[in-house]
């Protein structure tokens, strides 16, 4: 009894910052204590598996956000998928009351703004700008590299300080993206190190790599050209997390997506993600005309 009521006292004593993190993950004050509760039953339920928690902090952080993002990809994709809970993650932001503090500065105007932004995007923006959670920790929860998760805040940070219409602001990428895979279609080898840079790299997820993904990573654009020169056969137009990026198919169901990151006009990382939680934020698109 002596353990469960020092485990409650650590837990109420990070409430009111995991609180604050769901309330201006989700915009609503209910969504926000529910995540909260559910985030109690996962530690309780990790405790009685004897499992031990090093860093509780960091750790809630961890299953408060992927709680709260499995919630807004419900809303978008209607589609829910659980998060692992033993992710565990170096607490660096300020103390509770100033994270309340920092969370109330936002302000209610910015929640509304902050629902025009992909589920991904809005958690990478509220970790990072509003908790001050390092990005080589938000990456693992959103499930992509470091990389991509700067810019899914970067591109957060820029959609609520110049609101406007997401195509507007993505529209430059798109083309990017569809260019260097029309350029894989048709095998146009100078095309591909045209659209890459200089220091661009691959990376595959577990997922990718147990289908059998012959690019567990590759850097350099002209290695990068030699493998994608004549392979986007199949290949889509899609989304992910709010940007352009291309997938694959079979029967139907996406089997693979492309995650593309650009950055000043050149494709700086190319994911391959295979992985079912990532999967669920790939929308369909149009291809982007030049």
């Amino acid at each position: 009894m002596t353990d469960e009521i020092l485990l409650a006292e650590q837990f109420e004593a990070e409430r009111p910052r995991v609180r604050g993190l769901a309330a201006r993950m989700l915009g609503n004050d209910a969504a926000a204590d529910d995540a909260v509760q559910e985030a109690w039953i996962r530690l309780v339920r990790t405790d009685q598996r004897g499992d031990e928690i090093d860093n509780l902090p960091g750790w809630l952080t961890t299953v408060v956000s992927r709680i709260c993002l499995d919630v807004l990809r419900s809303r978008t994709a209607h589609r829910e998928d659980a998060f692992a809970d033993d992710a565990d993650v170096v607490d660096t932001a300020p103390t509770p009351e100033e994270q309340v503090e920092l969370v109330d500065a936002v302000g209610q105007a910015m929640t509304v703004v902050l629902d025009t932004l992909a589920p991904a995007e809005r958690l990478a923006y509220v970790l990072k700008d509003v908790f001050a959670v390092p990005f080589d920790q938000i990456a693992p929860i959103i499930g992509r590299s470091e990389v991509a998760t700067r810019q899914l805040a970067s591109r957060a940070r820029r959609r609520l300080q110049e609101p406007e219409p997401r195509e507007d602001l993505a529209a430059a990428d798109a083309a990017v993206v569809d260019a260097f895979m029309a350029a894989s279609r048709d095998n146009e080898f100078a095309a591909l190190l045209e659209l890459l840079d200089p220091d661009a790299e691959v990376l595959t997820d577990q997922a990718a790599a147990a289908m059998g993904s012959q690019a567990t990573y590759l850097t350099g654009s002209r290695n990068i050209a030699e493998f994608f020169a004549g392979r986007a056969k199949a290949a889509l137009p899609a989304t992910l997390d709010g940007g352009a990026a291309s997938c694959w198919q079979h029967l139907g169901e996406v089997k693979v997506v492309f995650a593309f990151t650009v950055v000043d006009g050149k494709v700086r990382q190319i994911e391959l993600l295979a992985d079912p939680s990532v999967l669920t934020r790939v929308g369909r698109r149009s291809p982007r005309r030049s």
